[in-house]
């Protein structure tokens, strides 16, 4: 594990996030958790402030943080202000928590690139943010629709690759 990498996104309920990241090519291991808030040790029921996001764990040599925000952009509506299907409020913000400047300059390159094509309607709102701290969520919410695979999800594939 020394010589992987990890990246914090928020793009919606962190279910249907993790369900469809945990299957990329380099992705080691998934963790659905709270970023970017306010309060310490937050739960599902108080959160203030913070985004319902996923830790990703990967390879270097499989896959990157280019790539990941790549497949990121084509699982979720970025262009929707605190929203995601039918979530509302600011747990459900398009997020990137970016650890160091290396991946906010990348992040910003790959906003302009899926911006520039104009496959979403409306400008991409993600925010940009410092990685603070991710919390992990509760024990069941951790792989949740491997557990009810009928369970609720608004994330699907829309476009090939933007890169």
């Amino acid at each position: 594990m020394e010589n992987y990498k990890k990246a914090y996104i928020a793009g919606g309920c962190f279910w249907g996030m993790e369900d469809l990241f945990r299957v990329r090519p380099g992705i080691v291991d998934t963790e659905v958790g709270y970023i970017g808030g306010l309060n310490e040790h937050p739960t599902y029921p108080n959160h203030p402030g913070h985004a319902e996001g996923i830790e990703l764990t990967y390879n270097p040599k499989e896959t990157n943080f280019r790539e990941i925000l790549d497949y990121f952009y084509r699982i979720h509506n970025p262009t929707t202000i605190d929203q995601q299907g039918n979530d509302l409020g600011s747990s459900y913000r398009s997020a990137i928590f970016f650890q160091n400047e290396e991946e906010k300059s990348i992040a910003k390159e790959i906003i302009n690139i899926v911006d520039s094509t104009n496959r979403w309607e409306g400008k991409i709102v993600t925010t940009l943010e410092p990685w603070t701290r991710f919390w992990p969520a509760e024990p069941e919410h951790q792989d949740y629709l491997v557990k009810k695979p009928n369970g609720y999800t608004c994330h699907f594939e829309r476009f090939d690759t933007f890169l």
